[in-house]
């Protein structure tokens, strides 16, 4: 059956991926409708998302966001399928790296580099910056049941040379690639939010207390490596620029969790910002309300008048 959905599914990705930009956005506005309107896609997730971590908007200023979301993440799907057909030269142009050269240094000074970022306005074109840097590529990622739709997501991702690795091999790929004396840059994808029974630390995202997952920051710690954030701004349709933070210069002088819930910080502004471009779909806070009594905070106390 996974080979059955593959080939009724593939030729119409590889279309979408030759169509010009023009024609697939006139798609992701159809895909809009059937999706958000008729099919009403993970809605209530959504709409719960927004009131739990923006009760100070009125119910018409989250609709709009809500609205917003919808036809940023049709046009994000259908821009990951383009990136089949994608040409280097509409890549440079449409995925712009405003800071390649904080990067670019720390390369220059023989620096291992972990690439955090979260799931926010693009990332899947995050891979282009391949083609501006000299260490060997890496990316951390949870593989599709499906294994012929891995494969092609695996496709994708590899197109300008990242070799996509599987969360549980990483660490000793990592200490692999180093032992062979490679300079090394790993990227991970790390907002969501991880098992109960796995969570080691609880922090404060949109102001709800929540688990975080932390493994970004361990491989940053146990392999020597500089954890840097990639924030990524929609500045037009189709159209994205991305800037690098140094989160930590030298991670194990950090106390534990700073680096995990710097990153968190950093993505809860840029939410703040623009919050249209988070992956609203995604049930961030179902752990709420579940933290261990060292990670609650204290109610609010009425101040005497």
């Amino acid at each position: 059956m996974q080979l059955v959905v593959y080939i009724l599914v593939y030729p119409l990705l590889w279309l979408i991926s030759r169509l010009p930009f023009k024609v697939i956005y006139f798609i992701s506005d159809g895909v809009y409708v059937l999706l958000y309107k008729i099919i009403g896609y993970r809605k209530k997730v959504v709409r719960n998302n927004l009131a739990l971590v923006f009760p100070e908007k009125s119910e018409e200023e989250r609709l709009l966001i809500e609205k917003k979301f919808y036809h940023h993440f049709c046009d994000m799907f259908l821009e990951m399928a383009k990136t089949l057909g994608i040409t280097n030269k509409q890549m440079k142009k449409r995925y712009v790296f405003t800071n390649v050269e904080v990067f670019q240094k720390l390369e220059n000074e023989g620096k291992h580099v972990m690439i955090i970022m979260p799931h926010y306005a693009s990332w899947e074109w995050v891979f282009s910056l391949n083609s501006m840097i000299k260490s060997k590529a890496y990316a951390i990622y949870q593989p599709i049941q499906n294994k012929y739709f891995d494969k092609l997501v695996r496709d994708i991702r590899s197109k300008y040379g990242t070799t996509l690795i599987k969360t549980f091999e990483s660490r000793k790929i990592i200490a692999d690639a180093k032992q062979r004396g490679e300079l090394i840059t790993v990227g991970i994808i790390s907002d969501q939010s991880p098992m109960l029974q796995r969570a080691r630390h609880w922090a404060n995202f949109m102001d709800v207390v929540v688990p975080i997952h932390v493994g970004a920051e361990e491989l940053c710690k146990s392999h020597d490596m500089i954890p840097v954030y990639l924030k990524v701004n929609k500045v037009g349709r189709g159209f994205y620029e991305a800037s690098f933070k140094i989160l930590a210069e030298n991670p194990n002088e950090v106390e534990n969790y700073e680096i995990s819930e710097a990153f968190m910080h950093e993505t809860e502004k840029a939410i703040r910002e623009a919050p249209e471009y988070y992956f609203w779909t995604h049930k961030r806070w179902k752990h709420m309300g579940k933290a261990p009594k060292e990670f609650q905070q204290e109610p609010a106390k009425a101040s005497n008048s």
